[in-house]
């Protein structure tokens, strides 16, 4: 099985390369300076806006794992290339391929202006989309992409509403949307195997957080990691986190406050 990686040489591509691999697999990294593969792997240089470097990147694929574009806020005609048509050249380019199975990694700022439920309550699913930033815009339209790509060709789309993906979870914010490395591999596992169209949420099974895991499980995700095995030490270094602020009301925390269009 050959997997293209788009976004292998940026964090989360570099967590998941090693817990990707396997016997009888190829991870083929893809990225504007693409990592020197090791084994079981290969490289390609590729924008993912460029219409004749996809289709080459995508010569021989079975899978598809969409890392790349634009990781955080930017000028709106830079999430729009990277992001928006980054997306769709590299769906279009899948579609011509035959490659049956792709994995879009969306973000929870597809959602980030919802808040907490009330009465303790998970944020569901599908909740519809309230981006707070061009950024999590275009991780919206990533979902639309995905679901009209499937509903027209049939293609097996699933996009994960990531959430903090780190070795460890630093911050109070982080006790509710950590994903941990392991589990955030174990995601995508389930993902590149799901049939049909989902939107999930990728968070870890953490006593704090407020997202829902039932599609994620659905398609056979088994989270194993929690937050709380952090939380003694990020409380006594920066204390219990006032539910009510947009830091931790807010699933966009911080990108629902900080400037739109700007570089951070």
């Amino acid at each position: 099985m050959r997997i293209l990686m788009t976004g292998a040489a940026g964090k989360v591509g570099t967590l998941m390369r090693p817990r990707l691999a396997r016997d009888g697999r190829t991870l083929r990294l893809s990225d504007l300076v693409p990592p020197e593969p090791g084994p079981g792997e290969e490289a390609v240089t590729a924008d993912v806006a460029d219409e004749a470097a996809m289709a080459a990147a995508m010569k021989g694929v079975d899978a598809v794992i969409h890392l790349g574009g634009q990781s955080r806020e930017r000028p709106w005609a830079d999430i729009v290339h990277a992001n928006i048509n980054g997306t769709q050249v590299l769906l279009e380019a899948a579609r011509r391929e035959g490659v049956r199975q792709v994995v879009l990694m969306g973000s929870h700022h597809a959602a980030g202006f919802h808040t907490r439920p009330a009465g303790g309550a998970d944020l569901p699913d599908y909740a519809f989309p309230r981006p707070d930033t061009y950024y999590g815009v275009s991780k919206v339209v990533m979902e639309a992409l995905g679901s009209l790509y499937h509903d027209r060709f049939g293609m097996n789309v699933t996009v994960i509403r990531l959430g903090t993906c780190n070795e460890a979870s630093g911050d109070t914010r982080g006790l509710a949307t950590w994903i941990s490395p392991d589990d955030c591999a174990r995601l995508l596992e389930a993902a590149l195997v799901a049939p049909g169209y989902h939107v999930v949420w990728g968070v870890s099974d953490n006593r704090r957080r407020w997202w829902s895991l039932d599609e994620a499980r659905a398609i056979g995700y088994v989270p194993r990691d929690d937050s709380e095995a952090y939380a003694a030490r990020v409380v006594a270094e920066q204390g219990e986190p006032d539910l009510g602020e947009p830091l931790h009301d807010r699933a966009g925390g911080v990108f629902t406050l900080n400037e739109l269009g700007g570089v951070w």
